[in-house]
């Protein structure tokens, strides 16, 4: 998470931020009283009325319509990788996973620590992973400060930071405190360094899920940070926040983000514009991670990564967990859910080795194995988190956070240039 869980606000019960949504169902049913709390006003949607049409040619209120692309169009994301003059270099790719986000932040840190860590050409985002993205992509500007904020996020944090136990007319839990953080975090300055980075010919992006189509939507975060550092518009910097807190809203738990936008009304003479509100959620309702469309992935539409390697970071565990549902609806929902972000999980990796294997990609993954056998005992436990961080941290020192998800491309008998061909099998990776 960006830096901006470091204030206490008011003492409210133990969460998860951004976890996917097994983790808040079951503290949720865990949570004493949780069903007696206050209900929410009933429901409203105030929102104007748009349609489909006028869905597929908005824009954010405001801003180009090219800050966003849909993140299933995969001639879009085509031409977006190919603008990239970096997108050749390596690509950093990071799930979400709630607080094990501290895994990925470790990795950071000591990957840094070791001195190889790459300036990665492309960097992706999803929940959680939307919330480290910005500091990973950014570091090169600031330096030393873009770690110490991830080690301050993933260690120091509390629920209080986060959320509000009472529901909101979408949601079970209102998440005003994380808002404000946002913030706070997420400065002009911030948006300058990001700029900077995206000036270079380097990508942030950072996938939502759009409510109303059920499309995904990924963001080019470097171009809304260019806007924003150029012309100073507010409304840039509104929706690099608006954007980063879209993608860890938890369906149904944590609300959906309104975001402005605008759209051509139909009229005969075409210059009458309609203005109304997208709902935006958890990135990772769509995919637990962002590398490619999925039907890239898949192989039913062909995609050519300018780069040969890309370092995936899963911020979650894949093994099955045992643990004594109660006869409770959140309870057995949450232990389903469980099983079923697992099994996407897996799925989504599956496919992406596919791919890796089918086009000669690099593909290295980190994951939360049996390496790490320390377990949390509540939502948010600090010292677990702490733990993470610092597993994390202690791989990427020793290289051995990455595993090859297939034979580098160049033992494929593939026409890579020799040089790329040549060079080490890369820091902070082992085989196993």
């Amino acid at each position: 998470m960006p830096k901006l869980f470091h204030e206490p606000t008011l003492p409210i019960r133990p969460w998860r931020v951004g976890r996917p949504l097994t983790g808040v169902l079951v503290a949720l049913a865990l949570s004493q009283g949780a069903l007696a709390a206050p209900a929410a006003k009933k429901s409203t949607d105030e929102r104007p009325d748009y349609t489909a049409a006028q869905a597929a040619t908005a824009r954010p209120a405001g801003l180009p319509a090219s800050v966003r692309i849909a993140g299933d169009d995969v001639r879009a994301f085509q031409a977006l990788i190919d603008g990239a003059a970096r997108a050749a270099d390596p690509w950093l790719v990071l799930s979400g996973g709630g607080e094990n986000g501290a895994f990925a932040a470790g990795l950071l840190s000591g990957w840094s620590e070791r001195g190889d860590r790459p300036e990665f050409g492309v960097v992706t985002g999803v929940s959680t992973g939307a919330l480290i993205a910005p500091f990973a992509f950014a570091a090169p500007t600031l330096g030393d400060k873009a770690d110490a904020a991830l080690r301050a996020n993933y260690t120091e944090i509390s629920a209080a930071d986060v959320f509000e136990f009472g529901g909101t007319p979408d949601s079970l839990t209102d998440t005003w405190p994380l808002k404000e953080r946002i913030g706070r975090a997420v400065t002009p300055a911030l948006l300058k360094a990001v700029a900077a980075e995206h000036a270079k010919g380097r990508r942030l992006l950072i996938a939502t899920t759009q409510v109303d189509s059920e499309r995904p939507v990924l963001w080019d975060m470097g171009a809304i940070a260019q806007r924003s550092a150029e012309t100073g518009d507010p409304r840039a910097l509104a929706l690099f926040r608006a954007i980063v807190l879209a993608s860890t809203a938890v369906p149904g738990v944590f609300p959906p983000v309104a975001i402005p936008a605008e759209a051509k009304d139909g009229s005969k003479d075409g210059t009458k514009t309609k203005t109304f509100a997208e709902l935006h959620d958890d990135g990772g309702a769509m995919a637990p991670f962002y590398l490619a469309p999925a039907a890239a992935l898949d192989g039913e539409a062909r995609l050519r990564l300018p780069t040969h390697r890309v370092y995936l970071v899963v911020n979650n565990r894949l093994e099955p967990e045992f643990q004594m549902a109660s006869r409770t609806t959140l309870s057995v929902l949450g232990r389903t859910m469980s099983a079923a972000i697992k099994a996407q999980t897996r799925a989504a990796l599956a496919l992406s080795k596919g791919f890796a294997e089918r086009t000669g990609l690099d593909l290295r993954i980190a994951l939360i194995d049996g390496r790490f056998a320390k377990t949390s005992e509540k939502p948010f436990d600090q010292p677990y988190m702490k733990a993470l961080f610092a597993h994390g941290e202690a791989l990427a020192r020793d290289g051995s956070a990455f595993a090859q998800a297939h034979p580098p491309a160049a033992a494929l008998g593939l026409n890579l240039d020799r040089r790329e061909a040549a060079e080490s099998t890369g820091s902070v990776t082992a085989a196993r």
